[in-house]
């Protein structure tokens, strides 16, 4: 009875692994879950406020597909003022998150047998979308020893005749590397000749960066009109359950994307999107301040990681995310249990450690953990104290 394009889906691993986290705590179990990818702060009250006075003021009615105007004007002036880029309002549309920006644009560009560059790690649903539509995703290993960012040499060795589209995240999910702008002027010489190809840039993580200013490819002026800029207001003013989302770029693909859009969910919810013209406003405080805390929280997570033998620990420049190498313990056994995989330690240390985390196959890499420090201090001294418990009980196969 179900289609085959369900059947051939994947769950997305992080939502898996935060339902069965959900499941232990609702046994009793004291799970403390470095797995969820959202801020652990409430969002800040302006944005609260602007979002009761549109209740109060009765704009609860259906909405543009492709947003309200106050908000695509915002977007408008926030590009501008905070990224140097300039767009007109219909070159924005306002999603239900930036996934939903992110397939809306996929199944507006990619036909069957295109194929898309993704660089690994990657954010966990981009292979499911692409696969969806039906394109080839080519997958991209970055080595920590380059940061896990693709180098040109790796990109242009990967462009065929059928490269449709390039897509990656900066800050990325799951490791924390950013691209600068040295970085990018590299890989734009090497897409360049390549006019077919299309850049999606997703910088959902913007406004989480530990160093230096954030840089987007589609500040080179080269790249502006081969680029979509996807961006969201969840990770960056805490608003995870509101839902908005956006995409900048060409006119022609922002028609096709509200064309797609209008047909399966129409405006983004009326309520959020009035409290994201207050979020994406020059009032930016809280931000700063919830990037301070990571800041922190980076800080604390690499010092206890470090202090776990088997981990290899590469230092995010922004996002919330550590992405460990766990290579050396592989093989390793507890009792009748041995550890072959990711997947094994994941679960492993969900069972022993009782802290749920995210096997880096889900990513694209077979020998990570994602390790969220989305959480408060306390909790990333007891859950790595408990990691580190758990994992010295290991013996050599």
């Amino acid at each position: 009875m179900i289609s085959n394009r369900v059947t051939q889906l994947v769950e997305s691993e992080t939502l898996a692994m935060a339902k069965k986290a959900r499941h232990l705590t609702s046994l009793g179990h004291d799970i403390i879950s470095l797995s969820t990818g959202e801020p652990d702060f409430p969002t800040p009250d302006h944005i609260k406020k602007a979002a009761i006075d549109a209740i109060h003021q009765n704009k609860t009615y259906y909405t543009p597909v492709a947003g309200i105007p106050e908000l695509r004007k915002a977007i408008v002036d926030k590009l501008l003022r905070e990224n140097q880029l300039s767009y007109s309002p219909d070159q924005i549309i306002v999603s239900t998150g930036a996934k939903q920006s992110i397939m809306n644009l996929i199944l507006s560009i990619i036909n069957p047998g295109d194929e898309v560059i993704i660089p690994s790690p990657y954010w966990v649903s981009y292979i499911q979308m692409v696969k969806f539509a039906g394109g080839i995703p080519v997958i991209v290993p970055c080595r920590i020893e380059d940061q896990y960012k693709i180098t040109p040499s790796q990109l242009k060795a990967h462009i065929t005749s059928k490269t449709k589209l390039l897509l990656y995240s900066s800050p990325c999910n799951p490791t924390g590397s950013s691209f600068t702008m040295q970085e990018l002027v590299a890989l734009s010489e090497v897409l360049l000749p390549h006019p077919q190809m299309m850049i999606c840039s997703d910088e959902i993580y913007e406004h989480i960066q530990y160093q230096g200013q954030h840089a987007s490819i589609a500040q080179l002026e080269e790249m502006k009109e081969r680029t979509l800029v996807v961006n969201g207001v969840s990770k960056s003013f805490s608003m995870t359950g509101w839902r908005i989302g956006y995409l900048a770029g060409p006119k022609e693909i922002v028609d096709a994307c509200e064309k797609l859009q209008g047909q399966f969910t129409s405006g983004a919810n009326s309520i959020a999107q009035h409290a994201a013209i207050a979020a994406l406003s020059d009032y930016i405080e809280p931000t700063l301040e919830m990037n301070e805390a990571f800041r922190k929280r980076r800080d604390l997570a690499v010092s206890l990681a470090n202090r776990i033998p088997g981990f290899t620990t590469f230092v995010p420049q922004g996002a919330f995310y550590l992405f460990p190498d766990i290579s050396r313990l592989l093989g390793k056994k507890y009792e009748r249990t041995v550890i072959q995989n990711d997947n094994d330690l994941a679960f492993y240390l969900l069972e022993h450690a009782h802290v749920a985390t995210v096997q880096g196959s889900a990513f694209g890499m077979e020998h990570n953990l994602r390790l969220s420090f989305a959480c408060s201090e306390k909790n990333l001294e007891i859950a790595f104290s408990r990691i580190q418990q758990a994992l010295e009980k290991l013996e050599d196969a």
